[in-house]
């Protein structure tokens, strides 16, 4: 039984509301990227949004490990935040509002808690203890769509270049056996998963930041989220970098059969 420390919902709060105020002063501000070794683009906004974050937590948590990209792993015991200060950086250096700060508190590997906040059009989920909240200024319904089928079903990606050549074979697959697919978002494609709006999200590369925090958010609008294999996505687990999030957990025997060749 997942146990959430006192505090913790304030502190993903805060450290969302600091990020933002950091990171709108950059948006279309001409902002230059520099490239990192995965050729992945970072900024100056990125660095300091993940420093205002690591801030506020290690003041009000100072016990608890820190996960971040840009300043790496400090892991610690039981509790350790897993942070992503701008989740789609090539939308954010682009001018384009889907980008988002991504906050997750893992107990024991498995996350209790994930906000994704949108700071530009003010837009964020927040789960923790199997309750979602969501505010934005447009309206949304939380909850997961059933879909009866994969040839019902919208299906979401960020990008085919973190796929190698067998796994776009396999997103391929999923994408025939779907009713269309479209591509963008990052993490923002997740919040929509969470209102009904896609149905499936097949991804590769993620490194924790990048899924911890969809992952209490999908499973309390009623959906679920594992790897290419069906395994559940854990901090301390082998992991190959796949994601599959699923809005109806009915359709992952169908999806799973999909990005595989053979049986799996």
């Amino acid at each position: 039984m997942s146990t959430l420390p006192a505090g913790a919902i304030e502190a993903a709060i805060a450290a969302a509301e600091a990020a933002g105020t950091v990171i709108r002063p950059y948006f279309r501000a001409g902002l230059t990227a520099d490239d990192k070794s995965d050729d992945s683009p970072v900024t100056l906004a990125d660095r300091a949004a993940e420093q205002a974050i690591r801030a506020i937590m290690a003041a009000r948590f100072p016990q608890f490990g820190v996960i971040g990209e840009e300043f790496g792993d400090q892991r610690s015991g039981r509790y350790n935040w897993v942070i992503d200060p701008i989740d789609g950086t090539r939308e954010f250096i682009t001018g384009r509002p889907t980008f988002v700060t991504l906050i997750a508190l893992v107990e024991d590997g498995v996350p209790i808690l994930g906000l994704i906040d949108q700071p530009v059009i003010g837009e964020r989920w927040l789960a923790a203890e199997g309750r979602l909240d969501f505010t934005s200024r447009f309206g949304g319904r939380i909850g997961c769509r059933k879909r009866a089928r994969l040839d019902q079903a919208e299906l979401s990606c960020t990008g085919p270049e973190w796929f190698d050549e067998p796994q776009l074979a396999a997103f391929h697959r999923l994408e025939a056996a779907c009713r269309r697919a479209s591509w963008g978002d990052d993490a923002y494609a997740a919040g929509l998963v969470a209102l009904g709006e896609i149905d499936v999200i097949a991804e590769a590369g993620h490194k924790p930041w990048d899924w911890a925090a969809s992952v209490p958010i999908v499973a309390a609008a009623g959906g679920t989220m594992c790897d290419w294999s069906g395994n559940p996505l854990h901090l301390d687990a082998e992991h190959d970098g796949t994601v599959l999030i699923l809005g109806d957990p009915g359709l992952k025997g169908a999806a799973l059969a999909a990005l595989c060749a053979s049986p799996c």
